[in-house]
C-alpha cells in the first residue's frame, strides 16, 4: 500500500481506534495467559531500575523441507481485543507494527538488545518474505511476533475469504522464518470485525490491540513521541509504535530516549507467555 493511502486510511480510523483503546472493556493478558478485567492504570512510582531477565528459550527457523504444519489449537472467539496486560508489579508491553523493515527494524532491535528488553512485533506477510533474516533474529533474541495480515488492508472492507487469505498466508510466512506460528493477531488500523475475531481464533491467535498510541506514523517529532510514551506509562499499558510503513527514523531515535527512562522508572517490559 502506498504511503499516502496508508496515512489517509489511518487518519480516518484514528478516532475509532482511540475510542477502542479508551474503552478498556476488554480483558487483560495475564502472566499465565488467562483473562480478567483490566485493573485501573496507576501513576508511575519511585524509580528502581530492574531489567527483565533473558528469554529462557530460542526459536529456530524452519526450513522449506521441514515437517508438515500442525493444526492450530482453536481458541475462544472473542468480541473485543486485549487492550492491556495484567498481573502484579509495574509491567508494560512494547509493540511494533507493519514490519519488518530493513532500514528501521534493525536499529529498534539493537536498542532492545542493549537494554535486554523483549517486545512484540506484529508483522505483515509481504514484509516477512522480504526480510526473513530479521524475523529469525526476532526469534533468536526472544521477541514475540504476531500476525498483522499480508498487505495491511482495511479488514472491514474485505470479504471473509479475503480476510482468511490475508491471515493464513501471513501465519505460514511467519512460521517459515520464526519457527512457529503466531499466537497473536492485530487488525490493521485497529479495525476489527466479527470475521477477524472468528478466523483468528480458528487459527489459534488471540486478538491484541493497545492502550497508548504514539501516533509515530504521523511523524510528529521525536520529543512528541517520547512524551506520549512517558506520559502514558502505567502498569498494564501496551504501547503501539511502528517499525515500517513509512519514515520511522523518529521512532528509532525516540526509543533510545524513552526506553531507558521507563526502565529507570521501575517498569518491567514483558511479552505474553507462549502457549505450548
Amino acid at each position: 500500500m502506498q504511503k499516502d493511502q496508508l496515512l489517509t486510511r489511518r487518519r480516518m480510523l484514528l478516532a475509532g481506534a482511540a475510542a477502542l483503546g479508551a474503552a478498556g472493556a476488554a480483558g487483560a493478558v495475564l502472566a499465565g495467559g488467562d483473562e480478567e478485567s483490566a485493573p485501573p492504570a496507576a501513576a508511575p512510582g519511585p524509580q528502581a531500575r530492574q531489567a527483565p531477565k533473558s528469554s529462557a528459550f530460542r526459536l529456530q527457523p524452519l526450513t522449506g523441507d521441514g515437517p508438515p504444519r500442525a493444526a492450530p489449537r482453536r481458541l475462544k472467539v472473542r468480541t473485543e481485543p486485549f487492550l492491556r496486560i495484567s498481573g502484579r508489579g509495574r509491567h508494560m508491553m512494547l509493540t511494533f507494527d507493519d514490519g519488518p523493515n530493513p532500514e528501521y527494524t534493525p536499529h529498534i532491535l539493537d536498542t532492545l538488545a542493549k537494554y535486554d528488553v523483549r517486545a512484540m512485533f506484529f508483522l505483515c506477510g509481504e514484509c516477512v518474505v522480504q526480510n526473513k533474516e530479521l524475523v529469525a533474529r526476532m526469534a533468536e533474541e526472544g521477541h514475540v511476533v504476531g500476525n498483522h495480515t499480508w498487505t495491511h488492508p482495511l479488514l472491514t472492507s474485505l470479504k471473509r475469504r479475503e480476510i482468511r487469505d490475508e491471515m493464513a498466508s501471513t501465519s505460514d510466512a511467519i512460521e517459515d522464518s520464526y519457527g512457529e506460528r503466531p499466537q497473536w493477531f492485530r487488525a490493521p488500523y485497529g479495525a476489527w470485525n466479527r470475521a477477524a475475531f472468528q478466523l483468528g481464533a480458528a487459527m489459534g491467535m488471540e486478538p491484541m490491540a493497545w492502550t497508548v498510541d504514539t501516533t509515530d506514523w504521523t511523524t510528529p517529532g521525536v520529543s512528541t513521541i517520547v512524551d506520549r510514551v512517558e506520559s502514558g506509562a502505567a502498569p498494564g499499558v501496551v504501547v503501539l509504535s511502528h517499525d515500517a510503513g513509512g519514515d520511522r527514523s523518529q521512532t528509532v531515535r525516540a526509543i533510545r530516549e524513552w526506553l531507558p527512562h521507563l526502565l529507570d522508572s521501575g517498569y518491567h517490559l514483558t511479552v505474553p507467555p507462549r502457549r505450548v
